[in-house]
Order: C-alpha cells, then structure tokens, then sequence
C-alpha cells in the first residue's frame, strides 16, 4: 500500500512538473534579463537642435556676409566657378563656353553646376561628407555643416572635388523644376537686397 502511494506521488510529481516548468522557466528568464545590466546611450533629444546651431554659428563664421544671407534666407548657398574649362566633364562643347558658370549647394543634396545666363543646368556633383564622431544614429552631418563642407571643398580646390564628385545629368536626384524655381528666388532675392543696399547708401550719404 505505502509502495502504490509513493508511485502515485511520484507520477503527480512528474505531471506537475511538466505542466509548471515552463512557465516557472520563463519567470526565471524575465528575472534574470531584469537584472541584466544592458549598455544605454543617454539619447538627448536637443542634441540634434544644438548640432544644428553650432553648424551655423560655423558656417556664418566661413563664408561672407552674402552667402550667409543667402543661405539664411533661401536654404542653399552659390558659389562661382573658376575653372576657364568649366565643369562639364567629358561633356560637348557649349555655345557658352568660357562664360561665368556657378553651383547651388544644397544641404544633403548634389551640388548643381548650371549657367546664370540662361539657368540651364549642367550637371549634378554627388558628394557625401558623413559625421564619423556620432555615438549613435544617423552618420550624417547637421545640414550646416554639411553645407559648409561641400563650401570648403569647392572654393578650396574645385578641379579635385568635380574630379573625384560622381557626376550625374540634371534631374538625377534634384527636381530640376524646384532648382529653376530656387534660381528665380535667387534673383529676387538678389534684386530686393541690392534695392536695400542702394536704400542703405543713400542715407549713409551726408
């Protein structure tokens, strides 16, 4: 008798614990990733802001007062070209060659090469300067500083930078139609200062 009840405790023992095994297990498991020590970035939400702000502080810093202004106002930043070939790189031969040619640099976006004449566009520069520094996220530059980059390069050696750039034809990522409507932005903008200076020097005048 005392052998039959001892088997039966046993086999309730065994169903027991195969019934409250797993879910003992998973308790178990929650507890110990509880306890586990898990490496976190303190994540601060203004960072980026701040980033920003002190990309722009630099940049007004670099360039003059009208590109700042320009940049401030409009979002991109012109920059003349100084190659006597001009930027067309393996391209034809343009009725306008040796004219003034200029880019549009924008924030993480290609630099566009076109003619101020007749605002056609010449070609595209992708270029990428990623932020090598960041504990986290995206790699990429606050758009000041990426703005700035492509500034420093350009005016510091444009040969290498249209050089090593990959080139594409217009409308490759930049819509050509919002680059036309940012020129024509620019040359308002571009007349309404010049009315302001002319404003300005006529009161400065004794």
């Amino acid at each position: 008798m005392l052998l039959a009840l001892l088997a039966a405790g046993i086999v309730i023992v065994a169903l027991l614990w195969e019934v409250c095994w797993p879910s003992a297990s998973e308790a178990i498991a929650r507890h110990r990733a509880r306890r586990a020590r898990v490496p976190t970035f303190d994540y601060d939400p203004g960072r980026e802001r701040r980033a920003e702000q002190r990309a722009r502080e630099l940049l007004r810093s670099c360039v003059n007062e009208e590109e700042w202004e320009m940049y401030r106002d409009l979002g991109f930043i012109r920059v003349w070209g100084t190659m006597a070939d001009g930027p067309r790189r393996g391209a034809a031969r343009d009725p306008l060659d040796g004219a003034p040619y200029a880019y549009l640099i924008y924030p993480h976006k290609p630099i566009v090469a076109y003619l101020p004449q007749t605002r056609r566009l010449l070609n595209e520069y992708c270029v990428e300067f990623p932020d090598e520094t960041r504990p986290y996220g995206s790699a990429r530059l606050p758009d000041s500083d990426d703005v700035l980059a492509k500034w420093m390069a350009l005016t510091g050696d444009e040969r290498r930078l249209i050089r090593e750039a990959n080139m594409h034809l217009p409308g490759r990522q930049v819509d050509p139609r919002q680059v036309q409507r940012d020129l024509w932005r620019l040359s308002e903008w571009e007349r309404q200062r010049a009315a302001r200076e002319r404003r300005r020097g006529r009161v400065a005048a004794p």
